[in-house]
């Protein structure tokens, strides 16, 4: 087994053993607080510096953003979905793509979309049972199989990380 693998399995793991264990507003409560402090990040690079990439092979602020939001909004269409009639939804993509939100010139309208969206899922995720189709599940090619549960904490894990990506591309540009 190679580090990357045992990487993906702990994380597997937790997603699984997490989702499963807490309750639909427990598990709705640790997305919503975990991911507060991109609000703070969308902040820490100004709009004129938003598409410079620190190095050549990094990502661009806004690169990593509309990033987030592909996730973000996949992420809630495949819940929302397997939610409404329990169908498996068309495979999501968890991969950069180099693309940007032109109509976005700040981190703040970047973070406003972002938000926006999350809300909307967060708030019909409240109105479930919790417990219906789990046996519908959302491929990722990393972490193989997830029930809407387990793919909600996994956009909490994909924000986090991107998070940290934020971050340190603020600190990189000297913001």
């Amino acid at each position: 087994m190679t580090q990357g693998q045992s990487e993906a399995e702990r994380v597997r793991s937790y997603l699984v053993t997490q989702a499963n264990k807490l309750t639909l507003a427990d598990l709705v409560a640790k997305v919503r607080a975990d991911t507060a402090p991109l609000r703070e990040a969308a902040a820490l690079i100004p709009p004129e510096l938003l598409s410079r990439r620190p190095g050549e092979n990094d990502w661009s602020a806004a690169e990593v953003w509309t990033h987030i939001l592909q996730v973000n909004e996949q992420g809630a269409a495949a819940i929302e979905g397997i939610l409404a009639n329990g169908r498996p939804p068309e495979q999501l993509r968890d991969v950069i793509s180099g693309e940007t939100r032109p109509q976005f010139t700040s981190g703040e309208q970047y973070y406003a979309a972002y938000h926006q969206r999350r809300e909307q899922l967060l708030t019909r995720v409240l109105k479930a049972r919790g417990d219906e189709y789990l046996d519908v599940k959302i491929h990722h090619q990393l972490f193989g199989d997830l029930s809407w549960r387990e793919w909600l904490l996994f956009m909490r894990v994909h924000d986090l990380d991107h998070l940290r990506q934020l971050q340190a591309i603020a600190r990189a540009l000297g913001c």
